[in-house]
Formats: C-alpha cells, sequence, structure tokens
C-alpha cells in the first residue's frame, strides 16, 4: 500500500485522478490541495465522491507532501517543477501532468510556455510518461512527465511504423488533423469554452503553432533514433462540441517496402501484449463515446491507395490522455499490475 498526494484537485485531471485513485487496492490518497478550496469538503464540491471519500481539501503544504509516496501534480505548467527538489530529497516520487518534464529541449520549453525551467537537472534525469513506449524508464525513474493528450494519440499511432527496422514512411509528410472535447482545455472561467460558444459549433485553433507539436516531434525522435526528420510535420488542433473524447487523423505516405508489408499484422504485433491499446480490425471506425471513462486508446488503419495510409485513434482525453495514464505510470513505477485502479469499463450511452 502506497500513500499519494495531488496537488491541485479542482480541476478536472485532478477530480479524474481522485475518482480512479478512490478505487485502486494499493492506494491511499492522503491530501488533496486547492488553494481556492480549502477546508471544504471535496464531496460537497463533486458530489459524484458521496460515499467514497471523507477527504477536505487543503493548502499546499510540503511537508505533509512530502509524506506521500508519490505526489500527482494536476496544476498549470511551472508548479511542479517549484517543489520536485524538495520532494525528491524526501524520496517522494512526482507524477506531472503538465509539461514542466515533458520536453528535454529547454529553449522549446522556454518558448513555448514563456518561463524558464527551474530545475534542469531534474529534468534531464525524469521519464516521458508514454507508458507503452517507455516502461523501463519510467520504471527506474522518480521524476514522470506525462504526456501531453494529443501527443499521445501521435506517438501511439505512429511507433509501430516509426520502429521498424525499415524506412516504412516519408517522415517529411505527416499530416495530424486532431480533435478534442471541451475538457482539454481545463476547468476555469474562459469566455471560449462556455457552452453557448461551443454548442452548435466546430474549430480549429492554434493552426499556426500548438504547443504540443514540438513535443510530438521530439517524442518521435525519440521513437524513431533520428532527429530532424519530423520538423515539417502538420499538427492541426480542433474543439468540438462534447465534454470528452479525442480522436486524431493521421495521414502518412508510404514508402515502396511500406506499401507492401502486411500493416494490420504489423499493429497487431506491435500492441499484442499491450492491455490498453485495442488495434481494430482493418477499415473500423473508432468512436469517442466508446472510450468514455476508459483508459484504452483505439487504433484502425485505413490503406486508401497504395501509398497512402490513414491512423485512427481515439481516447478519453482525462483518462487515457491524462490522468489514466498517469496512474498507469505510477503502477509501472511502483511495481504494481499495469492495469490496478484501470480497468473500468467505458461508459455507454
Amino acid at each position: 500500500m502506497i500513500t499519494v498526494g495531488i496537488v491541485g484537485g479542482t480541476g478536472y485531471t485532478g477530480v479524474e485522478l481522485l475518482r480512479l485513485l478512490l478505487g485502486h487496492p494499493q492506494v491511499t490518497v492522503t491530501i488533496l490541495t486547492s488553494r481556492t478550496e480549502a477546508g471544504r469538503r471535496v464531496d460537497d464540491l463533486f458530489p459524484s465522491l458521496r460515499g467514497h471519500t471523507d477527504l477536505t481539501f487543503s493548502d499546499l503544504d510540503t511537508a505533509q507532501l512530502k509524506q506521500c509516496d508519490v505526489v500527482f501534480f494536476a496544476t498549470p505548467h511551472g508548479v511542479a517543477m517549484q517543489h520536485a527538489e524538495q520532494l525528491l530529497a524526501a524520496q517522494t516520487k512526482v507524477i506531472d501532468l503538465a509539461a514542466d518534464f515533458r520536453l528535454q529541449d529547454l529553449l522549446q520549453f522556454e518558448k513555448w510556455y514563456g518561463m524558464t525551467h527551474q530545475c534542469p537537472n531534474v529534468l534531464k534525469s525524469s521519464a516521458y510518461g508514454l507508458s507503452e513506449l517507455n516502461r523501463d524508464k519510467i520504471k527506474a525513474a522518480s521524476v514522470v512527465g506525462n504526456p501531453g493528450c494529443y501527443p499521445t494519440t501521435v506517438q501511439i499511432g505512429l511507433a509501430p511504423l516509426l520502429k521498424h527496422e525499415r524506412a516504412l514512411i516519408d517522415p517529411t509528410r505527416i499530416i495530424v488533423d486532431a480533435k478534442s472535447g471541451v475538457s482539454g482545455s481545463g476547468r476555469k472561467a474562459n469566455m471560449a469554452m462556455i457552452y453557448t460558444e461551443n454548442a452548435d459549433n466546430f474549430k480549429a485553433y492554434a493552426v499556426q503553432g500548438h504547443r504540443h507539436h514540438p513535443e510530438i516531434v521530439e517524442a518521435l525522435e525519440q521513437i524513431s533514433g533520428q532527429k530532424g526528420l519530423f520538423n515539417d510535420l502538420i499538427f492541426v488542433p480542433h474543439l468540438v462540441p462534447m465534454i470528452r473524447g479525442m480522436l486524431s487523423t493521421i495521414y502518412v505516405d508510404l514508402t515502396t517496402v511500406g506499401s507492401e508489408i502486411d500493416l494490420q499484422k504489423l499493429y497487431l504485433d506491435f500492441y499484442a501484449n499491450e492491455h490498453f491499446v485495442d488495434v481494430m480490425p482493418e477499415n473500423s471506425s473508432p468512436e469517442t463515446r466508446s472510450l468514455r471513462g476508459s483508459n484504452q486508446i483505439r487504433v484502425a488503419l485505413h490503406k486508401i491507395q497504395a501509398n497512402k495510409l490513414i491512423i485512427l485513434v481515439a481516447q478519453d482525453n482525462l483518462v487515457k490522455g491524462a490522468a489514466g495514464q498517469a496512474i498507469q505510470n505510477m503502477n509501472i513505477m511502483f511495481g504494481f499490475a499495469e492495469d490496478s485502479g484501470l480497468d473500468g469499463i467505458a461508459l455507454l450511452p
């Protein structure tokens, strides 16, 4: 049994972490922080948790957090790195759901997040938490940077192609057309996110550049072992009028080798032992609603011409795209079964 702290318990990812961890057989959540709700019962703010917890929100107290085996930061960018060194000194592990430990390139981090990294040495020793692809590093790490939701779909979608011993796609001609529900922007007052601005509407955003783009590029370089090949990747995110869910449509050009091999078998073999990756039958259409509340991620392939492949990847952006993957990483770090606390069935309808 381990003790867990959650910093930032009032946001969507924070309460999703709590919901999942309350059902984890080897976890006790001992502290849940909130700057604005300190002293308030958690089940008063989130009635869905009535009867499941008697926790009360508290102020962030580093001394209390040091008593935990692991602390999750479900906070804005820049918070986790202010506390990581103190927690590590107390042998407390850190899992950050923001961007503080995602990008190894400090210049890119400063450019896209508008701040200087406060603990670059900790960053160097941290693990990037794409569970299926970095399991060994995560297991040995004391700090894990949870991937962004969009980058998770792109990496799961492309990894079998990029890990192959031969070049199967043209890395300079990748297009990612991605859609997310409004919960991806967090639980905060934002005029662009209110119901009347999003209902009956569908729009692209950050077309000229999104902070997940450099994360995707850096991650694909790590997967492929090749630098400088993915800078021309086109990534366009869209906002869909739904609460949860994410679907990325990835377009790639196949090489001669790639057009000749059995790509469906390649994906099935690559993810054969991955509990949370569901490779669907060829030409399927994964639906976001079939994954609501689940840590699964679904992949489907459509070969539309001899040298054109479309990869569809769907997930719940709050679970596999955030809180669920963070718990999956925790399970890896502490040697628990990887599906502990994550074996719930998706909700439908």
